[in-house]
């Protein structure tokens, strides 16, 4: 089992950034792959990003694609996600979320285990 822990979420303005962490305990890290996805009030869960177990794949949701960046730093149990370029429509709760299947699937089913979230309100 891991147990996952985000953080970096905050209060920002139109066109700023800010980086996610997502901080990992429990079995081995770099055995899975780390999604984030976002949930805004009174709407569903939403893909937004993956990066595999050895970081030798990352996919974006269409609607972040170019300004967020998913990254990993195994030897910190840690994954991140940096957001650029952000919008009042990014503002959400944002989780990350561990698999340890193959391939980059968008779904929540697909995930096994998940962090408590963290908040991102874009201002504007």
């Amino acid at each position: 089992q891991v147990q996952l822990v985000e953080s970096g979420g905050g209060l920002v303005q139109a066109e700023g950034s800010l980086r996610l962490s997502c901080t990992a305990s429990g079995r081995t890290f770099s055995s899975y792959s780390i999604g984030w996805f976002r949930q805004a009030p009174g709407k569903e869960r939403e893909f937004v990003a993956i990066i595999t177990r050895g970081a030798a794949t990352t996919y974006y949701a269409d609607s972040v694609q170019g300004r967020f960046t998913v990254s990993r730093d195994n030897a910190k149990n840690t994954a991140y996600l940096l957001m650029n370029s952000l919008k009042p429509e990014d503002t959400a709760v944002y989780y990350c979320a561990a698999r340890s299947g193959f391939g980059t699937p968008t779904a929540t089913l697909s995930y096994n285990y998940w962090g408590q979230g963290t908040q991102v309100t874009v201002s504007s």
